[in-house]
């Protein structure tokens, strides 16, 4: 909040709970110092994606309402603190409208998109939004993938074996989720090229435990792109 957004929270204050008023000049532009330093990250309002808003005047307003001590800037920083938590933990990155091989602007763009999320600017992108297709779609692409990636074993077997495969474990669970497979792909790191359906490798060309964020971005853009429409 700007300093004049936080003068105009700390008048509603006043104007809820008359006890909160500053004694004198001084003390107020003391109080007003101190809210303004500590809620300078915290926005008036931002949205939340299951419409949960955040309201800095409703938390001040619910703080007079049900508690007997006098307001401080601390009781607004840290709801929102949660709140932000929250959002970020729900959100996911959608493809940027960037070409995915320019890896400095793709970045550029995801780190857009993640600041204005945290900032309240821009509100979370969940999965259910990045999902296109109908289920009956979502289930046949799924299984489509599974059987690339090779012959069908019942799930119970599965499911025993997966310890002793947990690479081919996490594709299958990756193609049941819909979700993107980094392998996919070819991994574009200079250093790697690996190809689809290959792990990763480091500089010693050792197999990674997990692909290289390039080769996750590729496959997650590959993975939402728009599909063309059948002939």
């Amino acid at each position: 909040m700007t300093r004049e957004q936080v003068a105009a929270l700390l008048a509603y204050a006043v104007r809820l709970d008359p006890r909160s008023a500053p004694t004198d000049q001084a003390a107020a532009g003391e109080t007003l110092d101190s809210w303004a330093d500590l809620l300078s990250d915290v926005p008036p309002t931002a949205p939340h994606p299951n419409g949960q808003h955040w309201d800095a005047a409703q938390v001040v307003r619910h703080h007079i309402a049900t508690s007997p001590y006098p307001i401080k800037p601390s009781d607004v920083s840290r709801p929102w603190w949660d709140f932000h938590r929250d959002v970020i933990d729900r959100h996911h990155d959608p493809v940027p409208a960037v070409d995915p091989d320019d890896a400095a602007a793709y970045r550029a763009a995801l780190a857009a998109g993640r600041h204005a999320v945290a900032t309240g600017a821009a509100p979370a992108a969940t999965f259910r939004e990045l999902t296109g297709g109908t289920r009956e779609e979502r289930d046949q692409a799924a299984a489509e993938r599974l059987a690339a990636l090779g012959d069908y074993v019942p799930r119970t077997v599965r499911d025993a074996l997966a310890p002793y495969r947990p690479r081919q474990a996490e594709r299958e669970r990756l193609a049941i989720e819909g979700l993107p497979d980094a392998l996919d792909v070819p991994c574009p790191y200079d250093q790697c090229r690996a190809a689809v359906g290959a792990p990763c490798v480091n500089y010693r060309r050792i197999p990674r435990r997990d692909a290289h964020p390039t080769r996750l971005d590729r496959a997650t853009a590959r993975h939402y792109a728009p599909q063309e429409p059948a002939a």
